[in-house]
């Protein structure tokens, strides 16, 4: 047995100051063997511990109990340390892991825009699926100077699944409702909507009341739209419409005027994923989760703890 003291030497050389093996037994007047059998050693003894975390790592307790207290069929927790922008890239990994993993495979997944889907998207490999088809399920073409991402959103998920997209080329949210009704019977746009309303599977991300809204970056609403919304009990927006705490329309005009399927339809349909992170988005992430809106959760260890200590 070796004395610990060394074992503890050749530890913090190895596994904290980033020498190798060559240079500690050089150092150390021993032979590459023996630091190698050293190193062993010591995470026998306890002197080392070594605790391997995926970065995406899941947290099953969580998992557990909101499936459980919300009826999800399935919950998927991450680990989210380091801030709002952390747990959007460990929520978006997240969902990519399981929309690759899904049994059978998904034919035609219909998508929703923002941020966390954006890197979702990017986080798929090539060749994750074979003839998955995606189609937007709401408007996403922006109104601004700002563009939205969301149709190269969408065709990467369809180009690295091995398939094709099918893209709304219209606004999320209209100046009129006669101007929204006018598209929705123009071919071009309902012949996108009834395909939307036939997919396997609806992703999406809700958005918050923040400053930072894509609605509002892409031309959609203004600031002070946002402002009236959330005086009106608005929590956040699902395909763009605004829900209140209990999951309902808050400004019917407003509902009015946006393109893009009807949330009844996420309600019934076989599967709808709600990726959500991020402290702006727990009420409407409690919002979304309680009203039905999704029966697939993947959000972050402080939403998650957020949502339980409310129930």
């Amino acid at each position: 047995m070796t004395d610990d003291d060394q074992l503890y030497q050749v530890a913090v050389r190895y596994y904290e100051s980033g020498e190798t093996q060559e240079q500690i037994a050089h150092a150390m007047h021993l032979t590459r063997w023996k630091v190698g059998r050293m190193l062993a050693e010591a995470r026998e003894v306890g002197i080392v511990r070594i605790e391997v975390l995926h970065p995406r790592s899941r947290v099953g307790v969580l998992e557990r109990a909101l499936s459980k207290r919300f009826g999800l069929r399935e919950t998927i927790v991450v680990a989210g340390s380091g801030g709002d922008e952390q747990a959007r890239k460990q929520v978006a990994a997240a969902g990519a892991d399981h929309l690759a993993a899904m049994r059978p495979v998904p034919r035609l997944i219909g998508v929703s825009w923002g941020r966390t889907l954006d890197r979702l998207a990017g986080g798929l490999t090539p060749g994750w699926a074979m003839g998955v088809n995606v189609v937007q399920i709401n408007g996403a073409l922006s109104r601004s100077r700002q563009p939205t991402g969301a149709g190269s959103m969408a065709s990467s998920i369809a180009h690295h699944g091995g398939g094709t997209a099918t893209l709304l080329a219209a606004p999320a949210i209209l100046e009129q409702q006669s101007t929204r009704a006018a598209l929705e019977n123009d071919r071009a746009v309902s012949d996108v909507l009834t395909l939307a309303a036939r997919a396997d599977l609806f992703l999406f991300s809700p958005g918050g009341m923040g400053s930072d809204s894509v609605l509002v970056d892409s031309g959609q609403i203004d600031a002070g739209d946002l402002d009236r919304l959330a005086a009106a009990g608005a929590v956040g927006d699902v395909l763009g419409r605004f829900v209140d705490a209990r999951g309902q329309i808050v400004d019917p005009d407003l509902d009015g005027r946006t393109l893009g399927l009807s949330l009844d339809l996420l309600r019934s349909a076989a599967t709808s994923v709600a990726l959500v992170s991020g402290g702006a988005k727990r009420a409407v992430c409690r919002a979304v989760v309680t009203s039905g809106l999704c029966d697939v959760l993947i959000t972050d260890d402080q939403n998650a703890t957020h949502l339980l200590e409310e129930a």
